[in-house]
């Protein structure tokens, strides 16, 4: 009995040891391969084991740790029930055998070369460059890229789907986007609103209660320098209005025409892009939150990373202290002193009378016709969007925890608290009230009628559908690049050849020159804003500085993308706001470029060598900015003359 109780129990052990080992051995047919259908060389890739059944993922999950891709040892995960690898495709690579206990895996690869992944962008910055017209270089410079991914993905068949695949994956997600259509509506209603108190007469009223402080050429030079600052939520209305309201009294105190469009134009686009409540914000954090969406270190909502890069805007504050400068010393140097000199010069303003074709678009602010300009239709609706963007960012990132912490001030509460708010939703709350609040302040006083109101917001709305497009290809050439791994191309190329603290000067220079010729400061931002600053970060972590030194350059690039397209703006013949400059305020349009040209270099190359670089290396924006004026100053002392 005993004998056969042994066999019994050898046996048992044989078959349960036997049935053990088989459930060990990895079956190949139990297990696929799935590599992504787009490869790029040097980027890494996720690879995914499927496994056919639970019982061989379990298996494979007690049994496997590592595999080996090309006789390279990799670690193996598992997470959600899934076997995945994480590998980054070297140069060169044309086969990929992945071994994983007694399984072998073995698969022709043909991956993109890292390289051509900065063709996109390239090809949309030149042809920007070459034909002038920023939506079509946008929609080239994205069907390029998704056809590089095409041809190398499914081979020359893919042409026509790549074409088709702008639209139905690229141009639909980037529309297919909370946030994306946030700033759409925004930036519309703001529109919208503009409209509305042009009509009403409001910005003519805000205009005309400036108008009687302007006593002669200094006081009046201020109070077009001072209107142009408050008007500060639209560059085209800044331009428009103040430009053909202040003519007749620039005329009359014999300014000259020159010097009142470069005010004008130098306060628009500077004021506007860097004011928190404009037509321009809702584009700058779209394009803000496209570049950051592939930075894991941030976590920063755009709007925060816009405040905090407002440290860094050397350019358009520059620009503004520079221009007071000038009109408080009342002294002007190269081609404006010419212009000035021969405007005082002028015995009648009849003198000055120049047979300039006025565009449509000088009517586009008119207020209607018999309407009496009263200034409180703009105020009302514009504090109502301040205030209300203010309190919308208030409530939307309040935290009782953050308010009841002792141990932090009051400042460092509030920076937390708008740190932490939906400026989306609040923007949103507040454009759509001030629009509410300029429509009914019209239909109360017997201004617009219901109809008039509605459409002249909706001509408003109108406007921004060249902007919106931009910014909609825009986001689309971001997911492109993304796809292609192009922040990665420019790492590679920086990290080696060019120091982290020149990043801001470069990037300032490009962005100057890409404005000055295409003439567009968004369509400049919308391609360079996703492209350089995941790169910018990047190059400056691995070039081992911490995080503290590397968010300092990454709020540079920021405002130097901004700033630079500004500055290309201005020195841009082609550019449309320079362009309605000279229109509205009635000057020869060359005039206008050549004489604020020497200007614009003047502040650009000090905000470059005493702003972007020396606060990329550490010191102090508090420090940056009075030395940067003081240089500016002693410039407009030494080489500036008189022109009383």
């Amino acid at each position: 009995m005993k004998k056969i109780i042994l066999v019994l129990i050898i046996l048992f052990s044989i078959l349960f040891n036997g049935y053990s080992f088989q459930e060990t051995i990895l079956n190949p047919s139990d297990y696929e391969l799935d590599l992504p259908l787009l490869l790029i060389e040097d980027s890494e890739i996720n690879i995914e084991i499927i496994c056919n059944s639970p019982a061989a993922f379990k298996v494979l999950s007690e049994t496997q740790s590592f595999v080996y891709i090309n006789d390279e040892s990799t670690p193996l995960n598992y997470e959600d029930g899934k076997a995945h690898i994480n590998y980054t495709l070297n140069k060169n690579e044309s086969q990929l055998r992945i071994n994983v206990g007694e399984l072998e895996f073995v698969e022709e690869i043909n991956p993109i070369p890292l390289w051509m992944s900065i063709i996109p962008p390239l090809i949309a910055i030149l042809l920007a460059l070459v034909i002038r017209e920023v939506i079509s270089s946008l929609f080239i410079g994205i069907f390029s890229g998704v056809l590089i991914m095409g041809l190398y993905a499914e081979g020359p068949g893919s042409i026509l789907f790549s074409f088709l695949k702008v639209v139905d994956t690229y141009v639909l997600k980037a529309i297919n986007d909370v946030s994306h259509i946030s700033v759409i509506i925004f930036s519309m209603t703001i529109a919208g609103v503009v409209s509305i108190i042009s009509k009403n007469g409001g910005m003519r009223g805000v205009v005309n209660r400036l108008e009687p402080y302007a006593h002669n050429p200094r006081s009046g030079q201020l109070v077009i320098w001072f209107m142009g600052i408050l008007i500060f939520f639209d560059d085209y209305a800044n331009t428009l209005v103040v430009g053909n309201t202040m003519r007749p009294v620039a005329d009359r105190l014999k300014i000259s025409r020159e010097k009142l469009a470069y005010i004008v134009d130098s306060t628009a686009a500077p004021v506007a892009a860097i004011a928190f409540i404009t037509t321009w914000i809702g584009a700058e954090l779209g394009y803000i939150a496209s570049g950051i969406e592939t930075i894991s270190d941030i976590s920063e909502t755009p709007y925060s990373i816009f405040l905090n890069s407002l440290s860094y805007s050397f350019y358009p504050i520059l620009t503004l202290s520079f221009m007071l400068i000038l009109i408080l010393k009342q002294k002007d140097f190269g081609p404006m002193y010419h212009a000035e000199k021969k405007a005082r010069n002028r015995k009648s303003e009849s003198e000055n009378k120049e047979a300039i074709i006025h565009d449509q678009a000088l009517s586009e602010f008119d207020a209607k016709e018999g309407v009496e300009e009263k200034s409180f239709n703009a105020v009302i609706p514009i504090l109502v969007i301040i205030l209300g963007a203010i309190a919308g960012m208030l409530y939307t990132g309040y935290d009782a925890a953050v308010w009841a912490d002792n141990s932090i001030g009051f400042l460092h509460k509030l920076s937390t608290t708008i740190g932490q708010a939906d400026s989306f939703v609040a923007l949103l709350w507040s454009s759509f009230s001030g629009l509410i609040v300029a429509i009914i302040l019209s239909m109360a006083q017997g201004i617009l009628k219901l109809e008039e109101a509605v459409n002249t917001a909706l001509h408003g709305f109108k406007t921004m559908i060249p902007a919106m497009s931009i910014l909609v290809l825009a986001w689309s050439l971001a997911y492109v690049t993304e796809d292609m791994h192009t922040a990665t191309f420019l790492k590679s190329l920086w990290s080696t050849s060019l120091s982290p603290i020149f990043i801001p000067a470069v990037v300032f220079i490009i962005a100057a020159l890409v404005s000055f010729s295409t003439g567009s400061s968004w369509g400049t931002m919308a391609i360079l804003y996703p492209l350089m600053l995941p790169a910018s970060y990047q190059i400056a972590v691995e070039s081992g500085m911490p995080h503290e030194e590397a968010i300092i350059i990454f709020y540079n690039v920021v405002s130097v993308i901004l700033a630079g397209s500004v500055f290309g703006d201005h020195c841009s013949p082609i550019s449309d706001t320079t362009i309605l400059s000279s229109l509205a305020s009635s000057c020869n349009h060359i005039d206008h470029v050549r004489t604020q040209l020497a200007y614009a270099l003047t502040v650009g190359a000090v905000s470059i060598v005493f702003g972007s670089i020396p606060s990329a290396m550490g010191v102090p924006s508090y420090i940056l900015f009075p030395v940067s004026i003081g240089i500016l100053y002693g410039i407009v002392h030494i080489i500036g003359k008189r022109t009383v």
